[in-house]
């Protein structure tokens, strides 16, 4: 590709790259580093004209969301876990299919996307602005509130009844 001067790299990563909620910090932070490592190489490949682009899915319907598993021993973040839980499964009683996020890729090599960051699904942007339109501290804040306070804060800002 720098030979050609021309090109481009699509990394598939997840909304996760961008803010972390328990208990997925191992997903989160292996994401954040491959988002990292993505912006670096769009750096340091963009003299060359080739473009990395990330693709950064929220809740889609795959086998990893959607196959029930054995509930987890109960430990000091069971709240956490029931939370993020009950997110997805509110989430996915509108599925978002797999092909919304390969139409992403599709824009980004139609050209139709030249962002460096491409947040996909029904809920990829939201979830992003849902952090976004926190303070480091709020969001903290957000792992210590009750659970109607949680669901209070989904509800405004997803509009979803999510069921603990």
């Amino acid at each position: 590709m720098r030979e050609r001067r021309s090109g481009c790299i699509i990394d598939i990563t997840s909304v996760a790259g961008q803010f972390g909620m328990p208990p997925q910090g191992p997903y989160a932070a292996s994401n954040w580093a491959f988002e990292g490592l993505s912006e670096c190489l769009a750096q340091e490949l963009s003299p060359f004209n080739v473009r990395v682009a990330i693709v950064e899915p929220g809740v889609i319907a795959t086998p990893l969301t959607t196959t029930p598993r054995p509930a987890p021993a109960p430990s000091p973040y069971s709240m956490q876990g029931r939370r993020i839980g009950a997110y997805f499964m509110a989430s996915l009683s509108k599925p978002t299919s797999p092909f919304e996020v390969a139409k992403t890729i599709q824009d980004i090599v139609d050209g139709k996307s030249t962002k460096l960051r491409n947040p996909s699904g029904a809920e990829g942007a939201s979830l992003i602005n849902w952090r976004k339109s926190k303070t480091d501290e709020e969001w903290v804040s957000l792992g210590a509130v009750t659970d109607a306070e949680w669901q209070a804060d989904v509800k405004k800002n997803f509009g979803m009844d999510v069921e603990l």
